[in-house]
């Protein structure tokens, strides 16, 4: 189904939050194309993959240990873990989990992180009210696809200016993930989308700590509060988004509402999805697979590099430039740190950023010899890098487009492998198994809250957060 334009006496900019909210409503699953609804399923399985395997990190221990004694009825499941929570906290806690390693997926568009908000909001939501696995990914699609075009229509000045765009684009695909999946009237759905606006936040500065995987379980909470609060018929303004102080005009330079309306149901962002190979800034993953490539290359001589010089895009040094990190989480924005792990220990997985490893004499020592310099001509998905030995030879190696671009996607395969590696650390071989399939089967399944179920082993306790 398309949405054309209406009023002609209105201006372009004029019921643009309307016109997203009218189509919300009217969208149905026929509706999406069968490319569109895989690449769904892709989504849906990868952030199952990554919010269980970020569940027992340090950064999900103490956002439980300050969100449990503020839980109301525990009747939703902290993917992983034993805790059960009310909804809406659940919804934050799965949006840290499965940011946190910062191996989820990406809309290359717009960096945004689109499943983090929209599936921990909708997971959620499926353990207290009744919700087929196929309702929940239409609901998620047309989650995605809102929040992507939100995206589109500000990145990058938004970007640029600052903010996170997964939580300040994210909240948008939450509250219309949940509204969709809770069937909110026309009228409520202009009104979750303007609740929505209210709350959208999420600082670039925090990257590299704890807060940059705060802002989709925030973006995810919200939303999902936004859709709840509208279904009780609280109001909002009905022109959230495209208002002269509304989230547009307010949070940037850039305002192209045609991103956000022009050819609804034809043009799907949802479908252009892209999934990470290694677990950090998806800038990186250039260097990490040239690194990774010259290991295999060079072998013993990796113990006699004088220097590793790395030509990039300039958005590689300003999002990744963190020569000295001291966290794992600071490793994860260190295209120094990354390249140097590459190629001593041939690791990009989330075993490459913690803070053991950042901080490992071999590492730091080759991490120094690594430079970085830009070239705007350079493609973000594209790296050069140039080896030097001690005794004076070199290599050199040049990455046209990286594992993992749009250009070179992750296979089903992959997916699955990437799946097993992390979620299998934290619940084990049997229980990935068994998750891994439930989740592809996710269509198939008359109640969605079965996926949270089988995320948590029989045996497994509740974690006691420290």
């Amino acid at each position: 189904m398309s949405v054309n334009e209406t009023n002609s006496n209105q201006s372009p900019d004029a019921r643009v939050t309307a016109r997203l909210a009218d189509w919300i409503v009217s969208v149905s699953g026929e509706d999406i194309p069968p490319v569109v609804r895989r690449e769904g399923l892709r989504t849906f399985v990868n952030w199952t993959g990554c919010a269980v395997g970020g569940a027992r990190h340090e950064t999900v221990d103490c956002a439980i240990a300050a969100t449990l004694p503020f839980s109301g009825k525990p009747t939703s499941t902290v993917l992983g873990r034993g805790e059960r929570v009310d909804a809406l906290h659940a919804a934050f806690l799965n949006g840290i989990s499965s940011h946190v390693l910062d191996f989820d997926d990406t809309h290359l568009k717009t960096i945004i992180h689109p499943a983090g908000p929209v599936a921990s909001a909708l997971l959620a939501l499926a353990e207290t009210r009744p919700m087929s696995g196929s309702d929940l990914l239409n609901a998620l699609i047309v989650g995605v696809e809102v929040e992507c075009r939100i995206g589109n229509s500000v990145y990058p000045d938004h970007y640029d200016r600052g903010w996170h765009i997964t939580g300040t684009a994210g909240v948008f695909g939450a509250a219309a993930a949940v509204g969709k999946a809770i069937g909110l009237s026309v009228q409520q759905m202009r009104w979750a989308l303007g609740i929505a606006a209210s709350q959208s936040a999420g600082l670039r500065e925090m990257f590299g700590t704890m807060t940059k995987s705060f802002h989709p379980g925030r973006a995810a909470q919200n939303g999902a509060f936004a859709a709840l609060l509208a279904e009780a018929n609280f109001d909002s303004s009905e022109q959230a988004i495209e208002a002269s102080r509304g989230f547009a005009n307010v949070m940037s330079d850039k305002q192209d509402y045609s991103e956000i309306v022009s050819d609804l149901g034809i043009r799907w962002e949802a479908g252009l999805n892209s999934y990470k190979p290694f677990a950090c800034g998806i800038v990186i993953h250039p260097t990490i697979d040239g690194c990774l490539q010259l290991r295999d290359e060079i072998g013993d001589r990796v113990n006699h590099i004088s220097s590793v010089k790395l030509k990039t895009h300039p958005l590689v040094l300003e999002l990744t430039g963190k020569k000295t990190p001291a966290t794992g989480l600071e490793g994860k924005f260190s295209i120094y740190h990354a390249a140097a792990c590459a190629l001593l220990r041939g690791d990009g997985a989330p075993t490459a950023f913690t803070d053991e490893v950042v901080n490992l004499a071999k590492i730091v020592e080759l991490r120094d010899k690594v430079s970085a310099l830009t070239n705007p001509d350079c493609h973000e998905a594209s790296v050069d890098i140039d080896i030097v030995f001690d005794d004076g030879s070199q290599i050199s190696k040049h990455v046209e487009r990286t594992i993992g671009s749009s250009d070179v996607p992750l296979s089903d395969e992959q997916i699955n492998q990437k799946f097993t590696t992390q979620a299998a650390l934290v619940i084990g071989d049997e229980a990935t198994t068994k998750l891994l399939a439930c989740c592809w089967g996710l269509e198939s399944l008359a109640d969605a809250a079965g996926i949270a179920v089988v995320s948590v082993p029989k045996d497994n306790a509740p974690t006691k957060a420290n």
